[in-house]
């Protein structure tokens, strides 16, 4: 039977691991998925913890909290989100199927799920104590299901070496010095003085509030191409307002 110290830390865990999918399905943000995917996957450890599956609870932490996740904010940093087009789906009808695979995934839950039986108490105190936990799952992992091991352990270093792919950009030409790039410019005859940066006229010193010309107007020069790609552009126009507010006193009289 499960105690009651044991259905309270359920509970209150549940109430933290179910936020977090919830991210991971409607976060905008990637960074922002994968952290409320990292919440779930250590409160998912500590439920086996609870269960007395010591070394799956630990493994279940360190494989895809520190590794697994890892990689795929690495993934994320590495080739990032610089262009509007990376926001476009380019596959047709990929969310018809991917709906109907959720649902063909759902119903092969529900049915193994239906197919399990109980038979008395749940206890893993046996197996830990015969032939023991770390044994028992060496035993399926290098031995009933090696052949799975060995294709995920593959799929994960294809994924990896092809974010490196994505990332790597072969250079051509050699990279220009500070004196070629001055040169360059000076003989475009354009910009100068330099862009113009973030936040110039806007009372704000962040890179995602765009400058603004004297006339009012934003500058296209100032916007971080990433920052727009992913819609995070503020609108200064709250500044303007409170320039003006800030012209006029209660009476309605021009300082």
């Amino acid at each position: 039977m499960t105690g009651t110290g044991e259905a309270v830390v359920f509970w209150v865990l549940s109430c933290i691991a179910v936020p977090g999918a919830l991210a991971l399905l409607f976060a905008r943000k990637a960074v922002h998925a994968a952290i409320g995917m990292v919440t779930t996957m250590i409160v998912l450890g500590v439920f086996y913890l609870l269960q007395e599956a010591d070394f799956l609870g630990v493994v279940h932490i360190f494989v895809y909290t520190g590794a697994v996740m890892m990689l795929f904010l690495f993934v994320v940093m590495l080739v990032g989100v610089d262009h509007s087009s990376s926001l476009v789906e380019t596959l047709k009808g990929q969310r018809v199927l991917t709906l109907v695979l959720s649902l063909a995934v759902v119903a092969l839950l529900f049915g193994a799920i239906g197919r399990v039986s109980y038979s008395g108490d749940p206890s893993l105190a046996e197996v830990n104590a015969n032939p023991g936990n770390v044994e028992a799952i060496a035993y399926l992992v290098f031995g009933k299901y090696v052949w799975l091991f060995e294709v995920t352990a593959g799929l994960l270093t294809v994924a990896a070496i092809g974010a490196m792919v994505f990332a790597h950009r072969e250079r051509i030409i050699a990279k220009p010095t500070q004196k070629e790039w001055m040169d360059q410019r000076f003989r475009s005859g354009k910009h100068l003085a330099g862009l113009p940066v973030p936040g110039v006229y806007a009372r704000h010193n962040a890179v995602d509030t765009p400058a603004l010309l004297p006339d009012g107007s934003i500058s296209e020069l100032s916007l971080n191409r990433v920052l727009v790609a992913r819609d995070q552009v503020t609108t200064p126009t709250r500044y303007t307002q409170l320039e003006d507010a800030e012209t006029t006193t209660d009476g309605g009289q021009e300082r």
